[in-house]
């Protein structure tokens, strides 16, 4: 993206008050739908972009491929090295294939669903622990109920943002530990979320299988640099981890989701376009800049981020950014004094296009965003 594209992402004054005790109030009504309306209406041949991508299979293969080659070479290496290589070079490999387990929970890689669980499972081997279908079963809430405590696992649960989230060495110990945090949400949902099924069963005997080989033909300093590519793709005080501040912490109830527009969106498959993703989900990863180019006066005014890393140590240092610098649309805490006062309010922010017109018509094809 041009720098001409997106405002930089700010914290606001300087003196703005700390949140240490609860969610900002968001509206109640999410801006993805909204604005996908909109732009169907404005640009209809952005429908041309919804579909599948096969490619992003042969992409998996090969980041697959390179992964276990990684692992043999790493295998003849001290520990140590292992750890170095997967800090460097694995996490962002690691990370690719988290985006293909993301694309394929949205069916964005083949039409079959069987063959888009099976694709999941595929990029997860390297990742030593299996994610992919349990990811699959609680993403899509994350969509369907944006920003809501009670039903979206991507919001931290209280005792996190409390016990963790109000000091720079707490900040960085839950970004280090974020894969454990990331489970220990699903308890908290009202909703019910299929976390074991058949082919969560499947996952795992992959999974397991897959380790055992690495361990047994590679060996053990192998599978250590495959598990810690895992670790540093997601977490580990590593600046990708920044990619989850990036998508909805904010101080600002005007816009509740952020881009990334940023080099490193090569490596990582496209995942900074999050505005993009939340209003079309049904668009694969390689055609979202494509959406960004037809409708730009829907994505040109909004906030962005440019640099993870620099999200990264403005996160940890920062004493504006808690846990609870994030919006929340539950009924609890739109039922505060805080919340009523925005219960009602339109998130025209997000929605309103810049430079051309481009108004809110018929509905568009039907998608969780």
């Amino acid at each position: 993206m041009g720098d001409d594209v997106g405002k930089l992402f700010d914290l606001g004054p300087s003196k703005r008050p700390r949140r240490l005790t609860g969610f900002i109030p968001g509206p109640a009504q999410r801006p993805h739908p909204v604005r996908r309306r909109a732009i169907t209406a404005a640009h209809p041949d952005v429908a041309a972009l919804i579909g599948h991508d096969p490619f992003t299979f042969v992409v998996t293969l090969g980041i697959v491929g390179l992964q276990i080659l990684m692992a043999a070479w790493m295998g003849t290496k001290a520990w140590w090295v292992a750890l170095i290589a997967a800090y460097c070079i694995g996490a962002f490999a690691n990370h690719a294939l988290y985006v293909v387990i993301h694309d394929a929970c949205h069916n964005c890689i083949f039409a079959s669903v069987r063959a888009n669980k099976w694709a999941g499972i595929l990029a997860d081997l390297p990742n030593c622990v299996p994610t992919a279908i349990g990811f699959r079963n609680f993403h899509i809430k994350h969509h369907s109920h944006l920003g809501d405590y009670d039903y979206d696992a991507d919001l931290p649960s209280h005792w996190e943002a409390r016990l963790f989230g109000r000091t720079w060495y707490g900040k960085a110990a839950w970004m280090f530990l974020f894969p454990v945090f990331q489970g220990t949400r699903l308890p908290r949902l009202k909703a019910s979320v299929p976390m074991w099924g058949r082919w969560t069963f499947i996952n795992l005997a992959c999974i397991v299988a897959f380790d055992l080989a690495i361990l047994v033909l590679l060996g053990p300093v192998a599978l250590l640099y495959l598990f810690a590519s895992f670790w540093f793709s997601v977490g580990g005080l590593h600046p990708l981890g920044a990619r989850w501040i990036q998508e909805h912490y904010t101080p600002d109830t005007e816009q509740e989701t952020y881009d990334y527009y940023g080099p490193l969106n090569v490596v990582a498959l496209n995942i900074g376009y999050h505005n993009e993703h939340h209003d079309f989900p049904d668009v694969p990863w390689v055609r979202l800049p494509c959406l960004t180019v037809m409708a730009p006066e829907f994505y040109a005014h909004l906030k962005c981020h440019r640099s993870w890393f620099k999200l990264f140590v403005t996160f940890i240092f920062d004493p504006r950014f808690t846990l609870y610098t994030r919006l929340d649309r539950s009924s609890a805490t739109l039922a505060t004094p805080e919340g009523m006062v925005v219960r009602h309010a339109a998130p025209t922010g997000q929605l309103k296009p810049v430079g051309q017109a481009g108004q809110p018509g018929k509905p568009a094809t039907p998608a969780i965003a």
